[in-house]
């Protein structure tokens, strides 16, 4: 009697791992060709699209209202050195209004780690594709303004690559002055200057409280 109640439910969760999941099949549907792999864990649907048209996916799966993925939840990247292609962009999205998630990966080779920015479909994506870049190099094409986000500009390379020379030293460049402003039952500004020396910082003594 258990046999029979237990293996019927068991193809059934062998056919659901099996089955193609309805995001999946409907990019694919629509982009021929551009699905380059494809998996799927506990509902969660995972697709690998190639660069070339990871714009006009993005743009679908924001717009489209099967998809309707309004909400850009993060945006990060892998160096899988010595593997090629060496970067992988990986894009979580959800749906508010449907409550479905997908992870899109795109695949960068060493030679040319770039790709379309999609900052103009969620503007969230913005600073998302700074810190990519800051950290791993990764240009993003289009972005309205791809700078450093956490090292400065002087910065050389690129830190959370693997082949980032740990030891490597840094250019030193001088602090610039700016305004502190504290609040312990009153308000007052100190300006707070870098010393020639490292490490050494000097705040105004002499300070008032705002009036």
């Amino acid at each position: 009697m258990s046999e029979e109640t237990t293996q019927p439910a068991a193809a059934e969760e062998t056919a659901t791992e099996t089955a193609i999941p309805a995001l999946t099949a409907l990019v694919q549907a629509q982009f021929s060709g551009a699905v380059q792999s494809h998996h799927h864990q506990h509902g969660d649907e995972t697709l690998v699209i190639s660069r070339d048209q990871a714009l006009e996916i993005f743009r679908f799966l924001r717009d489209d209202p099967r998809c309707q993925f309004e909400l850009m939840i993060d945006l990060t990247a892998v160096d899988h050195l010595p593997r090629e292609p060496r970067f992988e962009v990986v894009v979580h999205l959800k749906s508010l209004a449907l409550g479905h998630r997908l992870r899109v990966k795109i695949l960068l080779g060493a030679d040319d780690p770039s790709m379309d920015s999609i900052a103009d479909l969620w503007s969230a994506a913005n600073w998302y594709e700074r810190e990519c870049w800051d950290m791993y190099g990764i240009t993003f094409n289009g972005h309205p303004k791809l700078k450093r986000l956490l090292m400065y500009e002087g910065f050389v390379g690129f830190p959370l690559r693997k082949d980032y020379e740990k030891t490597l030293a840094q250019p030193l460049v001088p602090m610039r002055p700016v305004r502190e402003r504290y609040d312990y039952g009153e308000e007052y500004t100190a300006t707070v200057t870098r010393q020639d020396a490292p490490g050494f910082f000097e705040s105004d003594a002499d300070a008032k409280p705002t009036e």
